[in-house]
């Protein structure tokens, strides 16, 4: 909850003023921007106690600020430009609500008495450009009331579920006469039902063999402690659900099952043995392609607890209880008895080894990562056929790991970036494939400028192997655009100020690594990796 503001900074003052005194107010004195005319009224003379974050493009602003927030657990602000810049950057405000990450955008827009002229750099309909991807959006009636959009912008970000907020900004309203906009303490939680929680609790004490499916949201609020606990009481295995975009449960616990795949045959077979299965922040189920649905109607009793009343209202024969996970969690475990170990079917198989061979396989790359990293490390992923590799081969024991839950290319190398100036973690490792890496190459750049402890590991197999994959699946013909030819990544990266190197042997991997993660300043490593296909939602 935010702090009272004192009355005595209240009277008239600029826009601007008032616009910066409520952002130290509301802790959001980093800014991450792409800067345009028609934001140089916010720039002016800018205070010696904010930092300006400069991405080279807006989408890789938005991602930055995406991690930003992620890691900090606040609500950033990002400074956009007008019209277009708005457009390059909707991307990542998509990856941005589907993360529910809390931001605060903001973007310049013409001088009002140049609006009904269709002027250059005037942005129509402003406010509706970015919907529905962002949870709130306007451009004020009046340049007073800029301040307070922004202040209502920042508490329906951070209302659960978080998500995006928009405010277009008239270049002329800086200068215009405000009033400062206190900051009141709002709460940010909210209980289950009682009585329906009674009835989940009931229908877990009465099962044989509950499963739980954990999703994003018991990380980002913070109760992995609290489903570890439960997980332990009633001793069901503990799936993780399709396309998540944070870890939750740590891996190497005894009741980790694995990971659900995003499609429905496979997974309502996991599902089917047990009589109930519980699903703890998460929708129930994101799929990403089609098959049976039926099979919702015939599985096991589904129960969802969740903070996102449209996850419950698209949620598939599920019974939906709508809380904040913490909240939730904690009170259900005052209900439910503790169980006998069940059978261990369907609980993770160990995984063998990789043997370093040439040309280098992914798994191999995921192990050695696994071997070399840091205490504490962190770990940004948008390597999309190497998913399954690095689920098998590295494995995440804390909530330290990000990725996107869009399918939006162009997150982990910014994104990276935004969790590097968040603080926290000594090293962030970015692991990333070559396709997703050239949707936001230019992160790189501020990386370098910041002197980031960024190691970003370029998993290089020459193309789109997601989409081969995804050929294969639906039994397309050698379909155009999947193959990436000649791009060097060790030129790329030192071209934007970092030092890089490319590994193409396997025995030149884990001495690479280890380099680099003693290195303070940014670096890349390109890995050569073979170009074997994975196949598509493994189920386990």
């Amino acid at each position: 909850m935010n702090a009272r503001v004192s009355p005595s900074a209240a009277g008239p003052v600029t826009v601007k003023e008032a616009t910066l005194r409520l952002l130290r107010s509301l802790r959001m004195t980093t800014v991450f921007g792409n800067p345009g005319s028609t934001e140089l009224g916010f720039l002016h003379d800018w205070p010696d106690d904010f930092r300006y974050i400069l991405g080279l493009q807006e989408s890789i602003v938005v991602a930055m600020a995406d991690g930003y927030a992620q890691a900090t657990g606040m609500a950033a602000f990002v400074n956009l430009h007008s019209a277009a810049g708005l457009g390059h950057a909707l991307g990542s405000v998509y990856t941005a609500q589907r993360n529910q990450t809390p931001l605060v955008i903001t973007a310049g827009q013409q001088t009002r008495d140049l609006l009904p002229l269709r002027p250059f750099l005037g942005a129509t309909s402003a406010s509706e450009f970015p919907r529905p991807y962002v949870k709130w959006s306007c451009e004020p009636a009046r340049a007073a009331d800029v301040p307070l959009a922004i202040a209502q912008a920042h508490c329906i970000a951070m209302q659960k579920p978080c998500g995006p907020t928009f405010v277009s900004i008239p270049a002329d309203d800086w200068l215009q006469p405000a009033q400062f906009t206190p900051v009141l303490p709002k709460s940010r939680d909210f209980a289950p039902d009682p009585a329906s929680l009674r009835d989940v609790a009931a229908a877990i004490n009465n099962s044989q063999w509950p499963l739980l499916v954990v999703g994003s949201a018991v990380a980002r609020d913070n109760a992995t402690d609290l489903v570890v606990a439960l997980a332990e009481r009633v001793q069901s295995p503990v799936w993780y659900a399709p396309m998540m975009g944070r870890a939750a449960f740590p891996e190497g616990h005894p009741l980790f099952a694995g990971f659900l795949p995003a499609a429905p045959d496979p997974l309502y077979k996991i599902l089917a043995p047990h009589d109930v299965v519980l699903v703890l922040g998460a929708p129930a189920f994101t799929f990403h392609v089609s098959g049976n649905l039926s099979l919702a109607q015939s599985g096991p009793a589904v129960y969802q607890i969740t903070d996102d009343a449209e996850a419950a209202a698209t949620a598939l024969a599920a019974t939906s209880v709508l809380g904040t996970i913490r909240l939730a969690t904690a009170a259900l475990l005052d209900h439910l008895t503790g169980k006998e170990a069940p059978p261990a079917v369907g609980m993770r198989a160990a995984v063998k080894r990789r043997e370093p061979v040439d040309p280098i396989p992914a798994g191999f790359v995921m192990q050695s990562i696994a071997d070399s990293r840091p205490s504490g490390s962190v770990i940004v992923e948008e390597a999309p056929s190497h998913k399954g590799a690095l689920q098998r081969h590295l494995p995440i024991h804390d909530t330290r790991f990000y990725a996107m839950a869009s399918g939006g290319l162009g997150y982990a190398l910014p994104a990276a970036v935004g969790i590097a100036l968040g603080g926290g973690a000594r090293r962030i490792i970015c692991i990333v494939g070559d396709g997703s890496a050239m949707y936001s190459i230019q992160a790189l750049w501020t990386a370098g400028r910041h002197k980031l402890p960024i190691t970003y590991v370029i998993l290089n197999n020459g193309g789109y192997a997601a989409l081969r994959a995804f050929s294969q699946l639906t039994g397309a013909k050698d379909p155009p655009g999947i193959e990436l030819e000649g791009l060097d990544f060790v030129a790329l990266a030192e071209g934007h100020g970092c030092s890089a190197r490319r590994v193409s042997r396997a025995s030149e991997l884990l001495p690479a690594l280890r380099e680099a993660f003693a290195t303070p300043a940014p670096t890349l490593i390109e890995v050569m990796v073979d170009r074997a296909i994975e196949p598509l939602f493994r189920t386990a």
